[in-house]
């Protein structure tokens, strides 16, 4: 009877690992072509440091001491509210023992609200996708540029076994102008079926990347031939 299941949650999960190497591999190209207003990374690609483990994954911790342990990557559009994207998650109980681990999808965009642009971000991650300032007087961004904001996404919750659950899960990256009370980087966690709240960040790295479209510069006219000039007369 659960082999249905572990096929969806299979089909699920490799669902969530083709949207995130898709976004990782496809960031310079998506800047180019302006397919949609943001991408973000959760605690995954390159904010992952192997030598610091408060990067990835995110961690948040309920009350009651057991915490969700989430990594992932998609677009959205924040003017339309439309997201693609998945990941994978942890939950843990307060002694850290596994309780269930799944995948997760973003089905809505509740809200997003942007704090601004940060260019110095990804230099300080070692990260370039190529210049993001022409010469004087040109100003462009042709590669992602970082941005901070808070995300607010509706998503599916799909373990590997047991009841698959909707959550809202809020996506704070401390970049820009950022308010007092999103200082701290991370993620916060509700389960909307029994209302439980996890709001402690304890670690994790995320990142807005707003998509700019490309610059065009105007091409110029066709040079016309020049005339050609009238032969001289011979001279005497």
């Amino acid at each position: 009877m659960r082999e249905p299941r572990t096929n969806l949650i299979a089909l699920a999960a490799s669902a969530a690992m083709l949207s995130l190497v898709s976004v990782l591999l496809t960031l310079p190209a998506t800047a180019q072509s302006n397919n949609s207003n943001y991408m973000f990374l959760l605690a995954s690609g390159f904010l992952c440091d192997p030598g610091d483990s408060s990067t990835c994954p995110a961690t948040v911790k309920a009350n009651a001491g057991d915490s969700f342990e989430m990594s992932g990557a998609g677009t959205f559009d924040a003017q339309n509210k439309s997201v693609k994207a998945a990941g994978t998650f942890t939950h843990k109980s307060p002694n850290g023992n596994v309780l269930e681990t799944g995948v997760w999808t973003a089905n809505e965009l509740v809200s997003f609200d942007s704090y601004g642009v940060a260019p110095s971000a990804l230099p300080r991650l070692g990260v370039a996708f190529g210049p993001v300032m022409m010469p004087r007087r040109m100003p462009m961004a042709r590669g992602p540029m970082p941005t901070g904001g808070l995300a607010v996404f509706r998503i599916l919750l799909l373990p590997m076994s047991g009841r698959s659950t909707t959550a809202v899960l809020q996506v704070n990256c401390a970049l820009g102008d950022v308010p007092r009370e999103r200082s701290v980087e991370g993620i916060r966690l509700t389960l909307e079926r029994s209302n439980s709240e996890y709001s402690e960040e304890i670690n994790g790295r995320v990142m807005f990347l707003a998509m700019q479209p490309e610059a065009r510069v105007p091409s110029k006219a066709p040079e016309q031939d020049a005339a050609p000039k009238a032969s001289e007369p011979p001279h005497n």
